[in-house]
């Protein structure tokens, strides 16, 4: 079994756990039963985890966010698609591995799913770009899309990514005209649209492949116009501020769901997603299923001025007039 990563708030976990394999190779390599032992212990960390994540911080949920052993794009493909063949290149530039996608079948009906892929490793990371996509990615994204649209399929989109790439190469071949032709192509595309925020929503770089019918967020996933550090840079010219940033943004699932950004929160196993890929993927799939039977069969005209006027009600606000002295 792979040893875990905790992060620093789950110290306390990590001591119980490292515990509990201690006793673990004991009885392995003795005659001596402590299964007893084992067995309160860990009941203990699972009660300890629950404990710690019934009260977290949108800091420590960012961190939740971007666990390295958090599933991506390609491990909820692999659990809750079939028949998953990926399509490549933009047909204009290159091939961005930070954004896969290809046909599928979501049970049983065809479907075009895409999404953001960071990576594992450090060389797979550096293929992945660490999920910051360049024009050439949301062009292939928009490619699929509109082949889906060609073909009448339901489109799937994940993200989690830090932000757009905002490299030079990047602005050289124009990323913000690619972000933006996404937006618009997006708002009026002929099918439906289902995304999952299922890590970092990252400014820009979410948005080119979250305009959608239903936005459904994974519970401890983010989703924000700029990163936690990036925010405090600006705010206060130091990315050592990043805590108070996330408190501020309103960066969580529940804050989001709330103000009605996002229209379903997915729960995730205890400890988060990464602990169990199987069971997080399983509560993914009923919420897609269920989203998908919303809009999946509604008219061209109902389904694009329904996405137009949910576009429209972001940022509601209530006007209210001062009396005049």
């Amino acid at each position: 079994m792979a040893k875990k990563t905790f992060l620093d708030f789950e110290q306390p976990i990590a001591d119980l756990e490292t515990k509990i394999d201690e006793l673990r190779y004991v009885q392995n390599e003795s005659a001596v039963d402590i299964s007893s032992e084992i067995e309160q212990l860990s009941k203990k960390s699972q009660q300890l985890t629950k404990d710690i994540y019934s009260d977290l911080t949108p800091w420590q949920i960012t961190k939740i966010a971007r666990h390295a052993e958090r599933p991506y794009t390609l491990d909820y493909i692999s659990e809750i698609f079939t028949h998953f063949v990926e399509l490549h290149g933009d047909r204009h530039f290159a091939d961005d591995l930070s954004i896969v996608g290809g046909l599928a079948r979501f049970n049983g009906t065809a479907c075009m799913v895409l999404g953001q892929q960071k990576g594992r490793d450090t060389k797979e990371r550096g293929l992945r770009n660490f999920g910051m996509s360049k024009p050439e990615g949301y062009r292939k994204a928009l490619r699929l899309m509109k082949l889906a649209e060609k073909f009448k399929l339901p489109v799937f989109t994940f993200v989690d990514t830090p932000g757009a790439y905002p490299g030079i190469d990047a602005e050289e071949r124009g990323q913000s005209e690619a972000i933006g032709r996404n937006i618009y192509e997006m708002a009026q595309l002929e099918v439906p649209i289902i995304t999952t925020i299922i890590g970092e929503g990252g400014s820009g770089g979410a948005l080119a492949i979250s305009v959608a019918d239903q936005v459904i967020m994974m519970q401890y996933s983010i989703y924000s116009v700029i990163s936690p550090e990036g925010c405090a840079s600006i705010l206060w010219k130091t990315s050592d501020r990043a805590q108070d940033a996330a408190d501020a943004l309103g960066i969580t699932a529940h804050r989001l769901k709330a103000l009605g950004v996002v229209d379903k929160i997915v729960s995730e196993p205890v400890g988060g997603a990464h602990r169990d890929y199987k069971r997080a993927a399983a509560f993914l799939k009923r919420a897609l299923g269920d989203a998908l039977r919303q809009v999946g069969d509604l008219k061209v005209k109902d389904l694009v001025e329904r996405r137009y006027d949910r576009l429209q009600s972001y940022g509601r606000y209530t006007d209210t007039k001062v009396a005049s002295k």
